[in-house]
C-alpha cells in the first residue's frame, strides 16, 4: 500500500499527494470516467461541468480544502476540475439520480460499527465496499498541519477526506445512502469527513457539520474515546443516532431514522440484513464477556451470512461491489489496523498509531 506523509500549507499538502500518488490519482479519474459513462451516459467533460457548480461553495465554506485540491491537480498534472469532480463525486451522483431516478447509479456500500465499553474503551470499525477495479487506487495518507490534530486515513487517490482517525482519538467512517436531493450550498460528504478528521473531539466535529450542513445523503459515524454517534445526513438536515444501552452504533446503507420530506428508494436489499447481523454479532461478543479487541472485531467483519451480499462482501453474481479494506480503530489507545482485500483473504495489513 502506498503511504504518503504530507505537511505544510494546504497547497503543499495537496502537491505532495498529487506528485507521490500521480498514477493512482489518474487511475481514480479513469475509473470514475468509465463509471459515469457506463451508468449515467455522461462523458468526463460533462462530469467536470457538474463539478464546476461546487467551486463557489468550496471557496466559501472550505477555502483550505480547495487549495489542497488545487495542489493535488498540479502535483498529478491533471485539471483542477478533474480533482474537484473526484471530491464531489457523490454529490454529482445524487444530482443525476434526483433528476433521472431510472439511472443505474452505483455507490460504495459498507457496514460500520462503533463500540464503547467500560472495560475496553472506545472502538470504531468498518468494511469499505466498492468495485474491485478501484482497489489499486487506494492510498494511506498521513497529514500534519499547524494547530490541528494529525490525520491518518485510507482514501481514494485524489480525494482529501475519507475513513480514518486523528491524534486526538477522533475517528470517522462512512456509509453510502441513496436518497433523492442534493444541496450545492452545503459541504460535500467527503469534505465533511475531512472536517471531522480535523476536529479535537467528536462533539467538535458534529458541531462543525451542523453549521455547514452536508450536501447529500450518507451516514457519517463519528467516535472518540467517549463513544460513537451516528449522523444520518441528507440534503435537508442531519439527525443523530446515539450509542445504545450496549454501547453500540451499527449502520449499513439505508436510513434508520425518519427523515421528514426525504425520499429513499429501495437500493441494496442486503443492507437491512447486514445491519441486523452485525448488531447480533456485536451484542453476542459483548454479552459473552470476551471483551473487545482488534482480532475479535476483525472476526465480526469476516462474516459471510447472506453471501455474496454479506458483511464480508464479494463481487460475484449479482453483487456489484466487494470489501476492499477493513479498518479497526482503537480510539482510546489511538491505534488502528487496516487490512486490504476481503477479511477472509489474508491481505496486506498496515498499522497506524499516535
Amino acid at each position: 500500500m502506498l503511504e504518503i506523509h504530507c505537511s505544510g500549507t494546504p497547497y503543499e499538502i495537496g502537491l505532495k499527494h498529487g506528485r507521490e500518488a500521480r498514477d493512482r490519482v489518474r487511475g481514480s479519474l479513469a475509473f470514475y470516467s468509465g463509471l459515469f459513462k457506463t451508468t449515467c451516459a455522461l462523458d468526463w467533460p460533462s462530469v467536470c461541468e457538474e463539478a464546476s457548480k461546487y467551486v463557489v461553495t468550496l471557496e466559501k465554506l472550505c477555502p483550505r480544502y480547495f487549495e489542497e485540491i488545487r495542489g493535488i491537480a498540479d502535483g498529478a498534472e491533471v485539471g483542477l476540475l478533474d480533482v474537484v469532480a473526484l471530491n464531489v463525486r457523490t454529490e454529482i451522483n445524487f444530482g443525476l439520480f434526483t433528476k433521472q431516478p431510472s439511472l443505474p447509479i452505483q455507490s460504495d456500500g459498507c457496514t460500520s460499527l462503533a463500540v464503547k465499553t467500560s472495560a475496553d474503551g472506545s472502538w470504531l470499525a468498518q468494511n469499505w465496499d466498492w468495485m474491485v477495479e478501484q482497489s489499486s487506487n487506494l492510498i494511506a495518507c498521513h497529514i500534519t498541519q499547524p494547530e490541528l490534530p494529525k490525520i491518518s486515513m485510507i482514501t481514494e487517490a485524489g480525494i482529501i477526506g475519507k475513513i480514518g482517525f486523528n491524534s486526538a482519538g477522533v475517528g470517522v467512517c462512512l456509509n453510502a445512502i441513496r436518497a433523492y436531493g442534493v444541496d450545492q450550498t452545503k459541504l460535500p460528504i467527503h469534505l465533511a469527513l475531512r472536517t471531522v478528521l480535523e476536529s479535537g473531539s467528536k462533539d467538535e466535529g458534529i458541531d462543525k457539520l451542523a453549521k455547514t450542513g452536508v450536501a447529500g445523503s450518507g451516514h457519517i459515524l463519528v467516535a472518540d474515546p467517549t463513544g460513537g454517534t451516528g449522523l444520518e445526513c441528507t440534503s435537508k438536515g442531519i439527525l443523530k443516532i446515539p450509542i445504545d444501552e450496549q454501547g453500540l452504533v451499527v449502520h449499513s446503507n439505508h436510513l434508520l431514522l425518519e427523515h421528514p420530506g426525504v425520499v429513499e428508494p429501495p437500493w441494496l436489499q442486503d443492507s437491512h440484513k447486514r445491519v441486523v447481523q452485525l448488531r447480533a454479532l456485536a451484542e453476542k461478543q459483548i454479552a459473552g464477556g470476551g471483551g473487545v479487541s482488534t482480532p475479535q472485531l476483525f472476526d465480526l467483519f469476516k462474516d459471510q451470512e447472506g453471501y455474496p451480499g454479506s458483511i464480508n462482501r464479494h463481487q460475484v453474481q449479482d453483487c456489484k461491489t466487494q470489501t476492499l479494506f477493513n479498518i479497526i480503530m482503537d480510539l482510546s489507545g489511538k491505534r488502528a489496523t487496516v487490512t486490504f482485500g476481503r477479511p477472509t483473504e489474508n491481505g496486506e495489513r498496515i498499522e497506524f498509531s499516535f
